[in-house]
C-alpha cells in the first residue's frame, strides 16, 4: 500500500470546477495585481483569523520581512525567536540586518520555551518572534505579559498555524503582527507562493500596505524603501475558494491525529519518552486547538525506520535536521552544539508521517502497522 506524505489531488478534485471558474474570472478581467479579488480574500482571511485587518502578500517569508520592516527593525537590532523552525524565521531577521537571538524549545510542544525569553531581552531587543510550530500555538499569555512589560512587539510566525487556537483565540490575533504562509503544502495552500499579514492596529496596517508596494502610497512617490510584496490576484481568488473548506480539512487532520493516537497506544510501542518507548506521539496541550500542519513523532533509530518506511512506500520527512543556531550561515552568532539541547534533540529524533485529511483508515492502520512492526522485530 502506498501512503504519500501529502497528496493534494484528492483535495483539488471536488473543488476543480469552482477553482477553474475563479481563475477564469481573473483571466477575463485581466486584473492580476491587487484589486477586488485580493480585497475580498483579505476580508475573509481577517474574519477567519479573528483579526481586524489582513494584508495578502507574496509569501510567508515576505510576510515576516514585511512585518520586521513595518516595525522599523534593522541593523543593530535584536529579535528573540526559536532555532527549531523553518529557515525563513531567522532568515527574515538577517535579511533586514537584525540579529536573531535564539531561545530553546519546550520538548513537548516544540515551541519556544517562554520561560527563557525574558532573560534574553537587552536594550537592543526590538521584537519577539514566537513560532506556532506544526500547528500548535505558543503559550501566548506569558509572552503577552512580557511584551507589555518591556514594550516589545510580538511578531507571530503562524506560517504553519492558520486556524490554530489558544484559549479560543486564533493564531495571528495575539501579537502586533501575525504572519502566514500559503505555500501549496500548507493546510491552506495556494497554487504557488503566497502569504498573509494580520494586525489589529489600523495605523500599522496602513503602513504595511504602503511598504507592500515599494513604500509608496502614490505611484512613483516613495516615502519609504519598501518591497514588492504583493499577492497575485490569481492566488487570492484560489485561496478564497479553498478558505471555505479549511475548517473541514482541519477537522479531518484532527480526526486522523486522534486515530493515530488510538492505534499507536494499542500497538504498545508508544510512550511519554524515548527512554521507555520507541515512539513518542505529539501532544495537544490544554486549552489549545492543534491543526496538525504536520504530525511529528519522536522515534528511536530514526534512519533505520526511515529506510523501512521508504521500502513500504510510506511518506515521511524530517522537520528539521539541523537547528538554525548550528547552520553555517549563522555561525557569526557564536552558537555551538550543546547550547540549545532541546532543539538539538528534536532535530535528531523527530519524524513527520502522513496526516492529510483524505487519508483512509486503512492507510493510517498500515502506517502504524509498519512502524510498530519495525520496533517489535528489532
Amino acid at each position: 500500500m502506498q501512503v504519500p506524505l501529502l497528496d493534494l489531488k484528492p483535495q483539488y478534485q471536488p473543488l476543480k470546477e469552482e477553482i477553474v471558474r475563479a481563475i477564469e474570472r481573473v483571466v477575463e478581467s485581466q486584473g492580476f495585481i491587487l484589486g477586488p479579488e485580493v480585497s475580498e480574500f483579505e476580508a475573509q482571511a481577517a474574519e477567519y483569523c479573528q483579526s481586524k485587518f489582513a494584508l495578502g502578500v507574496s509569501s510567508g517569508t515576505d510576510a515576516l520581512i514585511l512585518a520586521l520592516m513595518g516595525l522599523g527593525i534593522g541593523k543593530g537590532d535584536e529579535v528573540i525567536t526559536s532555532p527549531y523552525t523553518f529557515f525563513a524565521t531567522a532568515g527574515s531577521i538577517a535579511r533586514v540586518g537584525a540579529k536573531a537571538v535564539f531561545v530553546d524549545i519546550d520538548p513537548i510542544s516544540y515551541n519556544m520555551d517562554v520561560s527563557q525569553v525574558e532573560k534574553k531581552i537587552t536594550a537592543r531587543t526590538k521584537a519577539i518572534m514566537p513560532v506556532h510550530l506544526y500547528g500548535q500555538c505558543v503559550d501566548m499569555d506569558e509572552l503577552q505579559k512580557i511584551s507589555e512589560k518591556h514594550g516589545i512587539p510580538l511578531i507571530e510566525d503562524a506560517a504553519q498555524a492558520i486556524g490554530s487556537e489558544y484559549k479560543g483565540r486564533r493564531a495571528g490575533s495575539f501579537g502586533g503582527i501575525g504572519c502566514f504562509s500559503f505555500f501549496p503544502s500548507k493546510n491552506l495552500g495556494a497554487f504557488g507562493d503566497a502569504g498573509l499579514v494580520t494586525t489589529d492596529d489600523e495605523k500599522l496596517f496602513e503602513h504595511l500596505k504602503i511598504m507592500r508596494v515599494h513604500g509608496g502610497e502614490r505611484r512613483y512617490y516613495h516615502d519609504y524603501v519598501g518591497g514588492n510584496f504583493r499577492i497575485d490576484a490569481l492566488q487570492a481568488a484560489i485561496l478564497s475558494v479553498k478558505l471555505r473548506h479549511l475548517e473541514s480539512w482541519t477537522e479531518g487532520r484532527r480526526k486522523n491525529a486522534a486515530k493515530y493516537r488510538s492505534l499507536f497506544e494499542a500497538s504498545g510501542v508508544s510512550g511519554v519518552d524515548l527512554k521507555n518507548a520507541c515512539v513518542v506521539l505529539p501532544e495537544e496541550l490544554p486549552q489549545h486547538r492543534h491543526i496538525y500542519n504536520q504530525y511529528v513523532i519522536r522515534v528511536r533509530e530514526r534512519e533505520k525506520l526511515i529506510d523501512e518506511l521508504n521500502k513500504e512506500k510510506i511518506g515521511n520527512a524530517i522537520y528539521y535536521p539541523l537547528p538554525l543556531h548550528l547552520q553555517k550561515c549563522f555561525s557569526e552568532l557564536g552558537y555551538k552544539k550543546g547550547d540549545l539541547p532541546q532543539s538539538e534533540s528534536a532535530a535528531e529524533t523527530t519524524l513527520a508521517i502522513p496526516v492529510y485529511p483524505e487519508l483512509s483508515v486503512e492507510q493510517l492502520e498500515f502506517v502504524v502497522h509498519v512502524i510498530s512492526g519495525f520496533y517489535k522485530n528489532q
